[in-house]
């Protein structure tokens, strides 16, 4: 006998009142049941007496009988559903039972041959009829008439890989006979290897995002760390050289004024000296007036020869009084400043090498670009004239005229640093240039042009290849050349590694195409520029050790 699951479903014990499994029911003379607090509470609210259901009215509240077959089946209904998931109320997303009447249960099965879904009391006869019992049963699936074959209603059974669709038997027969077609099994197992790779894939793709994520948040702290020492070190830094020029102003007004003391000493000395010699010689100027006009002639020739004698005072026509006292003292104080500038420029050049060095990156010759008369090594690491021209291709890439030679290794993002060794050279050219770049006939060496360079031309002049030329003082000849990059920033660095002194810098470009390392090692020269361009291996440390 079949219990009383496969013949009745969750409607059947639901109180159409609080629309919950019955609870203590009962019924109403006309054979209706509620829950006997639901029809009681219904009753009460009212002023008549009639049934929810039919609205049959009673002469009074009528006799309820307590229902006792309907409390043992919703008893057992309960117990059954607190027993298994299998016959609860499907959830959102959930494939409900086909079968059931009213409300129906959470479905355990679908077949794709009936393509219908079964909660567990409906598929008992695909598990027990022999010929249901060949039917393929999968887990619950929504919109099963999606596989069906909307032409000849029949099950989708076949992919196509030509045109990538599922397709009945008819189908196949009429349409993809020719055509690439395997069971849609098969097809679904290839499928979910694939999608089991990509999910993979997708995994470490997530994994390496996460980890980015972290390297980020973790980048913006010590960044805001690094920002907070960075303003106090500008603070400290601008502060003593604000310091500086105050005393610088304070020692000038110092020396200036005590140059105005000894000059108004000299002066008083000679102004007294002066009026001395002036009292005197008007003295002898008095006498020599009354001499002339006496007659003694006898005093006259007595006097004569003492007042004729030139008196006893100073040659003032080498003695000069200067208005302007202080030709080179402001200069002499803003050469002061100068000096102490150059000291703290030196100090920040050598602090930000060793920050830049954690961002020193591998570069290597792309012999592909290299002018015909250049020789690269064998490892890319050095370049120089080679004498002669080589037989190489005239590809696209190659400089045909300018004696120019590009690294390997591009970048658009980000920042790099590398250095060049420059020893016993009297011209050459270093910086980087945008991949697009002119590369055949005569090449011009500028930021218009796609160059930010700097470089050497007859042994002493140094100049960084800007729109207009610029002439660098450098106060020591470099041997090593540092080239840093701030793809970001949009700025090219140049710096005297030995000496830890920066040279030049281009800023405020906006790098829109991958940049290159550009090389130029210039001709031989009769020999004065025969040696090489040498990349240098960086020892690389830790950039912690760097960050101040």
């Amino acid at each position: 006998m079949a219990s009383p699951s496969t013949l009745l479903s969750a409607e059947h014990f639901t109180c159409s009142l609080c629309l919950e499994v019955f609870n203590n029911p009962v019924s109403t003379p006309c054979g209706h049941s509620f829950c006997v607090a639901c029809i009681s509470s219904f009753w009460a609210q009212g002023d008549h007496c009639l049934c929810p259901k039919c609205e049959k009215n009673f002469l009074g509240r009528p006799e309820l009988c307590d229902n006792t077959f309907a409390r043992d089946m919703a008893e057992q209904f309960k117990r059954m559903t607190a027993s298994g998931s299998d016959v609860s109320i499907p959830g959102p997303g959930e494939v409900p039972c086909d079968i059931c009447p009213g409300r129906k249960l959470k479905a355990l099965k679908s077949c794709l041959v009936c393509l219908t879904s079964y909660c567990k009391t409906h598929i008992e006869p695909h598990q027990r009829v022999a010929t249901l019992k060949r039917h393929k049963l999968v887990d619950p699936i929504n919109d099963l008439e999606d596989r069906i074959c909307k032409k000849h209603e029949r099950s989708l059974e076949l992919f196509c890989r030509n045109d990538q669709v599922c397709v009945c038997v008819l189908c196949y027969e009429t349409d993809h006979k020719t055509h690439n077609t395997v069971p849609v099994e098969k097809e679904w197992t290839e499928r979910k290897t694939k999608l089991r790779k990509t999910e993979a894939e997708v995994q470490q793709m997530i994994q390496d995002r996460v980890k980015k994520l972290e390297e980020i948040k973790e980048s913006v702290k010590l960044s805001k760390v690094n920002t907070e020492k960075e303003i106090e070190d500008g603070i400290q830094v601008l502060t003593n050289l604000i310091q500086a020029i105050q005393q610088t102003q304070v020692e000038l007004i110092v020396k200036l004024e005590e140059k105005q003391r000894i000059a108004e000493r000299r002066a008083e000395g000679l102004i007294k000296e002066l009026e001395k010699e002036i009292i005197e010689l008007q003295r002898r100027n008095t006498e020599l007036d009354q001499l002339s006009n006496t007659e003694d002639y006898i005093h006259v020739l007595q006097r004569c020869s003492s007042l004729c004698t030139p008196p006893h005072t100073m040659d003032w026509s080498e003695i000069t009084v200067y208005a302007d006292l202080c030709i080179s003292t402001i200069r002499a104080a803003v050469t002061t400043i100068e000096n102490h500038l150059n000291t703290l420029e030196h100090k920040l050049s050598e602090r930000e090498l060793k920050r830049i060095f954690c961002y020193a990156g591998d570069v290597t010759l792309d012999p592909w670009t290299a002018n015909p008369w250049l020789d690269v090594s064998a490892d890319g690491k050095q370049v120089k004239d080679g004498d002669k021209q080589q037989c190489f291709p005239d590809n696209p890439e190659r400089f045909d005229t300018a004696p120019c030679v590009l690294g390997k290794e591009g970048f658009s993002s980000g920042r790099h640093y590398w250095e060049v060794e420059v020893v016993g050279k009297t011209a050459w050219d270093l910086g980087v240039a945008r991949v697009s770049v002119k590369r055949k006939g005569v090449v011009r060496l500028s930021p218009e042009d796609g160059f930010w360079t700097v470089c050497l031309r007859r042994g002493n002049e140094y100049r960084a290849c800007d729109e207009q030329a610029v002439l660098l003082h450098l106060h020591e000849k470099p041997r090593k050349l540092g080239v840093y990059v701030d793809c970001e920033e949009g700025q090219v660095s140049f710096y005297n590694v030995d000496a830890r002194s920066h040279i030049y810098t281009f800023s405020g470009y906006n790098f829109t195409e991958k940049l290159l390392p550009l090389f130029n090692p210039d001709m031989n020269d009769d020999g004065n520029n025969r040696a090489p361009l040498v990349i240098s291996l960086i020892n690389h440390k830790g950039g912690d050790e760097f960050i101040l």
